[in-house]
C-alpha cells in the first residue's frame, strides 16, 4: 500500500540553507533512505546525501530525523504517523557540506590522536593467548560502525564547538577502553584519555548510548570504567605512594605498571 508522505528537508551549503517541503510517494515497509532516494529521482536530483550499504553496517547515513539522531537506512517510516510530516536534517555537530552532506574530518583527527594497539612478546610457541572472557568484553566495543550519531549527540561538542579541539568524544572513549582494556596490550592510555583526550568533560548523560544504532552501552561499559580506572590510577593514594617510592604494582588486568 502506498500513501503520499510530506517530507522536510534541508537544503544548503557552508553558506546557510533552509527547509524545504516536499511530497513524496511511499509504499509500507520502506525506511526514511527510500523515500529520501524516491525525493532525488523524482523532485531534487542534486539532493546531496551520504550513503552506501543500506544495511545498518556503514555508519554512512547518519543524520537527524525530527531532531534526533538517526541512521537514514534504519528508521522505518512505520514509526510515523502516515499524516506526520518527517523532517531531515543534517547532523548538527558538524560542518555543512551541502545537503544532509556533513564534514566529518573531526572524527579522523582525533583518530590519529590515540595510539594504536601495543601487544607484548609473543608467547615461546609464538602465540598471544588471552582469556575467554576479555575477547567476549572486548566484543561489544568492536560492533562500532562509526556513524559518529554518539559524536553528534554529545553535548559537549554539539552546544559548545570550542570544546573540539580538547575533546575526542563518546566514539573514541570507547576506543581508549576498549584498548586500555585489552589484556595484551602494553601502553596506558589512562593520562592520554584525561587529558588530551578530554575524558574528564564528559558528565555521563548517557545520550550517546541512547543513540547508538548498534546498541553498544557506551557509557556503562566504557566510558564509566575507563574514569574509574583514571582515576584509580590519579587519586588512589596507595598507588600515589607507590609511584613516588618506585615500587611496581598491578593494574586491574594484571599488567605491571611503573
Amino acid at each position: 500500500m502506498s500513501y503520499d508522505l510530506t517530507l522536510r528537508v534541508w537544503r544548503g551549503d557552508a553558506d546557510g540553507g533552509e527547509l524545504g517541503d516536499y511530497t513524496v510517494e511511499v509504499s509500507d515497509g520502506e525506511v526514511v533512505l527510500d523515500a529520501i532516494h524516491r525525493l532525488q529521482a523524482t523532485q531534487a536530483g542534486d539532493l546531496a546525501v551520504r550513503w552506501n550499504c543500506k544495511a545498518g553496517k556503514c555508519g554512512s547515513c547518519s543524520a537527524e530525523i525530527n531532531g534526533r539522531p538517526r541512521l537514514l537506512c534504519m528508521t522505518r517510516l512505520s514509526d510515523f504517523d502516515p499524516s506526520e510530516t518527517i523532517t531531515v536534517t543534517p547532523m548538527r555537530s558538524f560542518p555543512v557540506i551541502r545537503d544532509l552532506v556533513t564534514d566529518v574530518s573531526f572524527n579522523y583527527e582525533k583518530a590519529r590522536e590515540l595510539p594504536s594497539f601495543a601487544p607484548g612478546p609473543r608467547d615461546d610457541d609464538g602465540k598471544r593467548r588471552m582469556m575467554q572472557v576479555d575477547v567476549e568484553r572486548g566484543q561489544e566495543f568492536r560492533k562500532c560502525i562509526e556513524c559518529f550519531l554518539c559524536q553528534n549527540t554529545c553535548h559537549v561538542v554539539r552546544d559548545h564547538e570550542e570544546n573540539k579541539p580538547a575533546f575526542a568524544g563518546p566514539r573514541f572513549f570507547l576506543r581508549y577502553a576498549e584498548l586500555d582494556m585489552h589484556p595484551l596490550d602494553t601502553h596506558d592510555r589512562r593520562e592520554l584519555a584525561q587529558g588530551a583526550a578530554g575524558l574528564g568533560m564528559c558528565n555521563i548523560t548517557k545520550c550517546c548510548t541512547e543513540v547508538c544504532p548498534e546498541g553498544i552501552r557506551i557509557t556503562d561499559n566504557a566510558i564509566i570504567p575507563m574514569k574509574e580506572r583514571v582515576v584509580d590510577r590519579k587519586f588512589d593514594p596507595l598507588v600515589w605512594l607507590g609511584n613516588r617510592i618506585g615500587i611496581r604494582s598491578k593494574d586491574d588486568e594484571g599488567r605491571t605498571e611503573v
